[in-house]
């Protein structure tokens, strides 16, 4: 049986995946943050675990709860879009440090701790963004959300010159404009095909896509 870690598996996208990766045999192990939240995620993983990714220490924590784990993917899903912004203006600090903290530093944090429970062909994957692009930014809306995912595209190729000398995989997957909290109702994607999809990639990745940053239908995305 494969085993699945998705980091931030309890609502939106991270739901959803550990939802169609249980349903199709695989051994899922998620985190949650608060104690509601892990009773639900314990009914649709095999193991939950808690880990709230922008406390000190957080990472090294999770690395011990999962001593001994083969994890044959890891999902860093965590993430937050941050203020609404539709031009460049000054992000005020703590909202600077949240968005930072979260969608670049945790992967930072766990990427080198979790490392060494990838087998040989094992896959590691970040949820980022399209708007993460830095050549095909079009506007300079969401300025610090864009500067964050571009951030942990740059971590993840960096985590891809680490790894990939041993046959991990480590790509950065767009998911789409999906219909979470965070893309709101309007949005082009019901969650459960944007997963279905971005499942479809990671399962035919092979070496080659080392390194990559695709859209959730396969497309290779600019940087």
């Amino acid at each position: 049986m494969p085993s699945c870690l998705i980091v931030g598996a309890t609502r939106g996208i991270g739901a959803e995946l550990a939802r169609q990766y249980t349903g199709d045999g695989w051994r899922v192990i998620g985190t949650f943050r608060g104690a509601a939240d892990g009773a639900l995620l314990g009914a649709r993983c095999a193991r939950a675990v808690r880990a709230d990714v922008v406390a000190n220490g957080w990472a090294v924590e999770l690395g011990r709860a999962l001593a001994g784990e083969v994890l044959d993917l890891v999902i860093i899903n965590a993430g937050v879009s941050g203020p609404q912004t539709d031009r460049v203006e000054p992000p005020d600090p703590a909202s600077f440090d949240l968005v930072m903290r979260t969608n670049v530093l945790a992967s930072m944090q766990l990427i080198p701790v979790i490392a060494p429970a990838l087998p040989a062909d094992g896959k590691l994957v970040v949820i980022s963004s399209r708007m993460g692009s830095i050549g095909g930014a079009e506007d300079p809306s969401w300025w610090l959300y864009r500067a964050s995912k571009a951030a942990l595209n740059s971590v993840l190729k960096s985590a891809s010159l680490a790894l990939g000398s041993r046959g991990v995989v480590c790509m950065a997957l767009h998911p789409g404009w999906v219909q979470t909290d965070m893309g709101g109702p309007h949005a082009q994607l019901p969650v459960g095909e944007s997963v279905t999809s971005m499942r479809r990639v990671i399962a035919a990745a092979n070496r080659s896509h080392n390194g990559r940053f695709l859209n959730y239908n396969g497309e290779q995305l600019e940087w």
